[in-house]
């Protein structure tokens, strides 16, 4: 088999959605099981919806993925090649050259200033009571797709149809094909709500006397709730949504991975390089799939729990300087920044959690929770083990956690009682709320004198 050359081919007409997402993914790991060619080819004839920033978008998008293209716009390290421009807009004379061949073979004609695509076959004029007038009708057999995902799929395609608007613009299904006959498309991997065009497609590969490439239209993306596809004003369908929130882009690439293709087992999270040994189009399911933020929340959770300390470190610090310039904990040393993040990473689901999660620990101004408070002051005898805490921890060993817990041990063993009848109430005086990490790691980070403080501070106010 000649090498596998796949394109993604998106318009800069909006921001990236993630249905582009999973298609620009299936394609990359189709060429790179494989060891064929990712190319990146921008449909921008539409002129009055194209923007210049999202061309941007795309490649941002792409980049941040890691979705790197061989072939196409040169942005980086990416793009280039031999068989450009990438750009439909820059491509208007390779499609005028490639119209005059049809036209030079009889198989183009004019009417209403649009140029149509001539079928070959009988023709006769028949009524269609869904459009309510006449049409005209070519007797032609029907044409078969050997999809390789969906299977032997047939198509009756028996009207011309438009391949030149009246405006002197070529349409889509002509310079897609055109610019996959003129690029060596080998594949055409696309959703599955391009297989009712797929037809049309065929019968131009034929005209141009081109090699009919392989198809295989992936299942659509179901929206998260009730029928339909997901669009882009459904929520989470934009992948900068997810770059903002601070989501690894590893473990959005593994989840749209599984949204639809299956590795044969029950494993969910993998590798990118097993993903790539395994993946393969016959893989990929017939049924759509249906989006789940929850389980994609969860993936997310997973990567960020295993990333190296410096990682961990580092993407919380960008999400900071991305959404919480002002934050005070961007104000901090970088040691206690540390100190303070590694703390939490065990705790989180996501870098999003984090301002809120951390906030107590780079100021005196935190709020105490007044339902917590309540629920917390009620049990017991709190005032008092907040006195038996102060006294105690001039004399505590603050060098680890072990050893703080086993002072807080042994002062509650000394009073007759239990590790939590001190930890609840001290958590919520050092950091007015219930939840967070461990209250040794609290306490160590925060050091002895600021929590004396902090609790010196609650008791004077209860």
């Amino acid at each position: 088999m000649s090498q596998v050359r796949v394109r993604f081919a998106p318009s800069p007409t909006g921001f990236f959605h993630i249905g582009s997402a999973r298609t620009a993914l299936f394609n990359w790991l189709y060429a790179r099981h494989t060891g064929g060619v990712f190319i990146l080819r921008i449909e921008d004839t539409d002129k009055e919806r194209n923007s210049a920033q999202f061309y941007n978008v795309i490649y941002d998008a792409l980049t941040w993925l890691g979705l790197n293209w061989d072939e196409g716009p040169k942005v980086g390290s990416c793009g280039g090649g031999n068989f450009g421009p990438y750009l439909q807009s820059e491509r208007a004379d390779i499609y005028r050259q490639y119209l005059e061949k049809l036209k030079a073979a009889g198989r183009t004609y004019e009417k209403d200033g649009a140029i149509y695509f001539k079928l070959l076959g009988d023709r006769s004029e028949v009524f269609d009571d869904h459009r309510k007038k006449t049409v005209t009708k070519v007797k032609v057999a029907p044409t078969v797709i050997d999809d390789l995902i969906r299977g032997r799929v047939e198509r009756l395609e028996d009207e011309d149809f438009v391949i030149v608007r009246s405006d002197g613009n070529p349409v889509f299904h002509f310079v897609n094909v055109v610019d996959d006959i003129a690029m060596q498309i080998t594949h055409v991997i696309r959703g599955e709500d391009h297989l009712s065009n797929t037809s049309k497609h065929v019968e131009l590969f034929k005209a141009f006397g081109a090699p009919v490439p392989q198809f295989a239209h992936i299942p659509l993306i179901l929206k998260q709730n009730g029928p339909g596809k997901m669009s882009k004003r459904d929520q989470g369908a934009l992948i900068d949504e997810y770059q903002k929130r601070g989501y690894l882009p590893e473990a959005l690439v593994n989840f749209l991975t599984l949204l639809g293709w299956n590795p044969g087992d029950d494993r969910e999270k993998m590798p990118i390089a097993e993903i790539i040994r395994l993946f393969d189009l016959p893989g990929v399911n017939q049924s759509n799939a249906r989006f789940d933020d929850k389980k994609l929340a969860h993936m997310n959770m997973v990567y960020l729990l295993e990333q190296p300390a410096d990682r961990f470190v580092a993407l919380a610090r960008s999400y900071f300087d991305g959404l919480h310039a002002g934050a005070p904990a961007l104000q901090a040393e970088a040691a206690c920044f540390r100190a303070v993040l590694l703390l939490c990473q065990p705790k989180i689901k996501g870098l999003e959690e984090l301002p809120a999660y951390t906030a107590y620990f780079f100021t005196e101004d935190y709020v105490i929770d007044a339902k917590v408070k309540e629920k917390v002051m009620a049990k017991g005898d709190p005032k008092a083990r907040l006195n038996e805490l102060i006294a105690a921890l001039p004399g505590l060993d603050f060098t680890s956690d072990t050893a703080i817990e086993e002072g807080i041990k042994a002062l509650a063993t000394q009073n007759g009682l239990g590790f939590g009848d001190y930890q609840s109430v001290a958590r919520l005086a050092v950091s007015g709320t219930n939840v967070g990490p461990s209250i040794t790691g609290l306490f160590r980070i925060l050091t002895r004198e600021r929590v004396v403080k902090r609790l010196e501070r609650f008791l004077a106010s209860v």
